[in-house]
């Protein structure tokens, strides 16, 4: 599944509730989402771990959605390595932000 199949399944799912949920509203829950995915991470749970970056991958997919945004396309970002210095693995400056 390419990560377009998988924004246009989620908005199979759940683009009608969220989009009438609204931007604002859905990205509260995008947010709790994170959240859970960090105690997770920090408790050291790997199966609920892959839960939550599951659904925040849906999340930010439905977010992207309601924002006419196609994931997919915005990840070429990265396809030519890091953005600013072009290098995979980036070799920017570690101490900069």
């Amino acid at each position: 599944m390419t990560l377009g199949d998988f924004q246009r399944m989620i908005e199979k799912i759940y683009f009608e509730k969220d989009s009438a949920r609204g931007l604002e509203g859905t990205f509260m829950w995008f947010v709790e989402e994170t959240g859970e995915l960090a105690a997770a991470l920090r408790e050291g749970d790997k199966e609920a771990a892959g839960e939550e970056f599951a659904d925040c991958l849906a999340w930010l997919a439905t977010l992207s959605s309601i924002a006419g945004v196609d994931l997919e396309t915005a990840a070429l970002k990265y396809a030519g390595g890091c953005p600013a210095c072009g290098a995979a693995p980036c070799r920017c400056d570690s101490t900069k932000p």
